[in-house]
């Protein structure tokens, strides 16, 4: 895959965060004004039209700004996202809540969805082999992502069947990896305007688990991976399978 300098990664990197908190396609001006790039607006709309080139972002209308591709955004968490700890108020949160949960002795797959959905504005689904909860489906397909008819309906169906997906996803991650899969290479068939972040893990008693988070390809990747791993080093051997969908406003 063919690289961006460091200017072009700056400009990228503005450019996907304006994207993710808008899903509006994003000009060169904005880029300009909003993210005090110290580059002439003449530089910056000439490197865009550099990544449109290598077709790490495209225009969806003509006389609209640009957006980034599948390629753009696994350039994206594979050269310059980075980790991210999740902040010590979330992990302090989570933990509690965990703990709360435990000790009113709900059943723990619907609570530990409810808990997931409210820290991650996610939709959660959580389970132990075929027996699922879910949390937050309303907000998942309330993105704009989601807004057509057509794409509303693949999207539903698709998540309708996810606990026959489970093997499938488990086979394209390494036990213990965290894997993001964008767009196309969604394991899931049928949501290839989604991204997947899988993170595995086994029980005690040997048995393969699953952390997932599911939304737009616009989602907050960094966020989410750490929100992920801490979620999973706090169920230690206690949860089978979890799949948390994210849904980022």
């Amino acid at each position: 895959m063919i690289s961006m300098n460091t200017r072009q990664q700056k400009i990228f990197s503005a450019l996907i965060e304006e994207y993710t908190e808008t899903a509006v396609p994003v000009g060169s001006k904005i880029l300009s004004e909003k993210y005090g790039l110290k580059f002439s607006s003449a530089t910056i709309r000439n490197d865009m039209a550099v990544l449109e080139g290598e077709k790490f972002i495209y225009q969806p209308h003509t006389s609209a700004g640009r957006i980034p591709t599948d390629k753009g955004y696994k350039y994206f968490v594979e050269n310059i996202m980075g980790d991210q700890k999740m902040s010590l108020a979330d992990q302090k949160k989570m933990q509690a809540e965990l703990l709360k949960l435990k000790a009113q002795h709900n059943r723990l797959s619907r609570t530990t969805a409810k808990l997931l959905s409210s820290l991650s504005g996610s939709l959660a689904i959580t389970g132990v082999e075929k027996n699922f909860s879910e949390f937050g489906m309303r907000e998942l397909l309330e993105n704009p992502e989601f807004k057509e008819v057509d794409e509303f309906c693949k999207v539903a169906e698709a998540l309708d069947y996810i606990d026959e997906n489970v093997d499938a996803i488990l086979k394209k991650v390494k036990m213990g990896e965290t894997k993001i899969f964008i767009g196309k290479d969604n394991p899931i068939k049928g949501i290839s305007n989604c991204s997947m972040i899988v993170s595995p893990y086994k029980t005690k008693e040997g048995e393969k688990g699953m952390l997932a988070i599911i939304g737009p390809k616009r989602m907050k990747y960094a966020k989410n991976k750490s929100l992920l791993n801490h979620m999973k080093k706090l169920m230690g051997v206690s949860f089978v399978i979890l799949i948390a969908i994210n849904i980022i406003r």
